[in-house]
């Protein structure tokens, strides 16, 4: 297993490690160290990719672990927050959502031998939905944490949005 692939599956790894921080540690301290977890896990994140690009080690494990790898750590963190009540489930749903949509996209474009890259308004969703989630784990304001859920779901809306317009000539509705 080369590097990056080491570097995704330690994201997966620390994802039922950041729970169990959550879950059991003792407040208010759980929140600090699970922070710490998902930014060291989210950190990841970005050096599997630079690592991958940067030697040539991109396969397709990495392919489909490193994406999912992120859904499952920003979904976990997510459906702790609406456990806790600071998200409600309408968010996560659209959340996942639109993550599956998109997804189903990019599958019927491979069929159809084409490649959906990742866009700057995705890109911009998940450093934000990364950012906001940090600072929902320090237990913040009731009216920050709102302002977070309002940009998580603004992002992702949008990025959704944008996938579909960019690339709707792949759903060729009259097939």
């Amino acid at each position: 297993m080369n590097t990056a692939n080491k570097l995704t599956m330690t994201r997966v790894v620390m994802i039922p490690i950041f729970l169990a921080v959550l879950y059991l540690v003792i407040p208010p301290y759980n929140h600090y160290i699970a922070l710490a977890i998902f930014i060291l896990a989210s950190v990841t994140d970005f050096i599997d990719g630079y690592v991958a690009r940067h030697y040539n080690q991109i396969t397709d494990f990495g392919k489909f672990m490193d994406p999912l790898a992120d859904k499952l750590l920003v979904v976990s963190a997510m459906l702790w927050f609406i456990e806790s009540g600071q998200m409600p489930a309408w968010a996560v749903l659209i959340v996942v959502a639109r993550e599956f949509a998109v997804t189903g996209l990019r599958l019927v474009a491979v069929d159809n031998g084409r490649v959906i890259a990742a866009g700057w308004s995705g890109k911009v969703k998940t450093a934000s939905t990364m950012v906001c989630i940090c600072i929902m784990l320090l237990s913040i304001p009731s009216w920050l944490n709102t302002v977070c859920v309002a940009v998580i779901v603004v992002t992702t809306l949008y990025s959704g949005v944008e996938y579909f317009v960019k690339n709707r000539d792949v759903l060729n509705w009259n097939k």
